[in-house]
C-alpha cells in the first residue's frame, strides 16, 4: 500500500514538474527559433507542455515506487539496549 500510495504521489508531483520544465524548455525554444505570433503560445502550450508533463509523471512515479520498494527491504529492528550490571 505504501508502494502505490508513493508511486501516486511521484506521480502527481513529477507531472507538476515536469509541465513546469516543459513550458520552460518550450520559451527556450520559442527563443532560440525566433518564433512568434499565436504559433509560439501553441508550441508551448500543446507540445512541451503535455511532453514535459507526461515523461515528468512516468519518472516521478518510478522514482518514488524505487524509494518505497527499496525502504521496504531496508528493515532495521531496534534491538533493545542491554541494562548495564551495577
Amino acid at each position: 500500500m505504501k508502494v502505490a500510495l508513493l508511486a501516486v504521489l511521484g506521480l502527481a508531483l513529477g507531472a507538476l514538474g515536469g509541465a513546469a520544465l516543459g513550458i520552460g524548455a518550450g520559451l527556450t525554444w520559442i527563443g532560440l527559433a525566433k518564433t512568434s505570433g499565436l504559433d509560439s503560445g501553441t508550441l508551448v502550450f500543446f507540445t512541451f507542455m503535455p511532453l514535459g508533463a507526461a515523461i515528468g509523471g512516468i519518472g516521478g512515479a518510478l522514482l518514488f515506487a524505487v524509494v518505497a520498494i527499496r525502504d521496504a527491504e531496508i528493515v532495521i529492528e531496534r534491538q533493545p539496549l542491554r541494562q548495564r550490571d551495577r
